[in-house]
């Protein structure tokens, strides 16, 4: 579980923003809504919401935890020596804008506590550490700086201590993938959780996880899952089919470079699928209005845009909950109906329907979903920018005199708790000037 990340000098966050799970001292909806984990003496939020106006760093806030997964997953074996470090530090200050860019995220998994982040520019990484809490004390794993790499005598010896000893661990990549990549049994832990727990998507396109929803059809057992939810979702899907086509058949068609991506990620000896499109099936019914048949439709021609993305978001969905992941969608509520969003997050916030712990953090404009029937003060955040343009973070739980059955929906649109726009006069682009009327 994803008990709190830290992101500083990153696209619009000048200064360090904190985005928190742990649970405050309230113990309204405390039994759904809150993981106690009484080992490290914490109690962790299952979702977490982020509101706030247009370009006030919402979607920059995912897109910083996103790109300290990515990188951690990527940094050893997907980039060379020299390549560029895909950071962006706040560019709208001369002090931040050669500044390192810093990340850091403390998180649980399989009963430890582990603590970790980096500082780095586009160059090189400039600091690196990391901690992990088996028990009850912290222990130092590893730290590194422009100095060089202090290493546990114990936990990070033998072929890891050689690297660091030779100066082998490139200044581009990060030592906690390195480490995980030649099988240190710590690393290798850390890694997993960045690897398999955090899961990330956009709410905007679902051109990244539609494949695997397809996928998904084809397993008996998940198809009729995801069909209760469509069903669920009141949106009369029958069936759901999908098509596929020979690989053999597009390959041709493809660039070079594609086809071979493809044939790696396929399993040794088995063909690679390609799925062109989704057929969903709805009665059709005759002139006494009896039921007469069913008739297809296909996915993405067909059907609403709400409806493709909500089949798409199924098996995400599905997959998140089962396996007790970290879910961060950004505009998890875009072409999807407001009632709807309310049901998701009402998933995620039942002990009963989220036995794993998964959670889910997103972003929205939909302000019917701050009602204190769903989120506790603590789960609601909202980004502001300044007048320099930096990007800050907040929660509503940092206000004093909020009640528990406060009306936040109303509060906030009326601009009490910020992270609203300040409009100023539409009608002034349609209204004559006097230096018009001199021309």
């Amino acid at each position: 579980m994803l008990i709190r990340f830290t992101v500083r000098n990153y696209k619009s966050f000048r200064e360090a923003a904190e985005w928190s799970l742990l649970a405050s001292p309230d113990t309204t909806r405390e039994a759904d809504n809150v993981v106690a984990v009484p080992e490290f003496g914490l109690r962790l939020l299952r979702s977490a919401v982020v509101y706030g106006a247009n370009a006030s760093g919402k979607s920059k806030l995912v897109q910083a935890l996103m790109f300290m997964r990515d990188f951690v997953r990527n940094s050893s074996r997907d980039t060379q020596k020299g390549d560029a470090i895909p950071v962006e530090p706040f560019r709208l200050s001369t002090v931040t804008e050669h500044e390192p860019s810093e990340f850091e995220v403390v998180f649980l998994h399989e009963h430890t506590l582990y603590r970790y982040g980096f500082t780095a520019t586009t160059s090189q990484i400039v600091a690196e550490w990391f901690y992990y809490r088996p028990k009850t004390k912290e222990v130092e794993l590893f730290y590194r700086d422009e100095q060089g790499i202090r290493l546990h005598k114990t936990r990070f010896s033998g072929i890891i201590q050689s690297l660091v000893t030779g100066r082998n661990i490139r200044e581009n990549a990060l030592l906690l993938s390195v480490a995980a990549q030649f099988n240190n049994a710590i690393a290798v832990k850390a890694f997993e959780w960045f690897d398999d727990k955090l899961n990330g998507l956009s709410g905007l396109s679902s051109d990244t996880y539609q494949g695997y929803s397809m996928s998904q059809v084809l397993k008996p057992d998940q198809k009729q899952r995801m069909l209760d939810l469509l069903r669920q979702a009141d949106l009369a899907i029958l069936d759901v089919e999908v098509e596929t086509v020979d690989f053999e058949q597009v390959s041709a068609t493809l660039p070079s470079s594609l086809r071979q991506k493809i044939k790696e990620q396929t399993k040794q000896g088995n063909k690679p699928i390609i799925y062109s499109d989704v057929r969903t099936a709805r009665l059709q019914y005759d002139a006494s209005q009896q039921a007469a048949g069913a008739v297809l439709f296909s996915l993405t021609d067909d059907e609403s845009a709400g409806t493709e993305k909500f089949f798409y978001l199924t098996g995400p969905l599905l997959d998140v909950l089962d396996n007790g992941m970290v879910f961060v969608v950004d505009e998890l509520d875009s072409r999807l109906h407001p009632n709807l969003v309310a049901r998701i997050v009402a998933l995620f916030n039942s002990r009963t329907l989220n036995p794993h712990n998964a959670q889910l953090l997103f972003n929205t404009h939909n302000s019917n979903l701050l009602d204190n029937s769903s989120f506790r003060r603590d789960q609601i955040w909202f980004t502001e920018k300044d007048v320099f343009g930096a990007s800050s973070l907040y929660s509503l739980s940092d206000f004093t005199g909020v009640r528990k059955d406060g009306r936040y929906e109303d509060y906030y649109l009326r601009g009490k708790y910020g992270a609203v726009p300040i409009l100023g006069d539409f009608s002034h682009p349609f209204t004559p000037h006097e230096s018009d009327n001199a021309r």
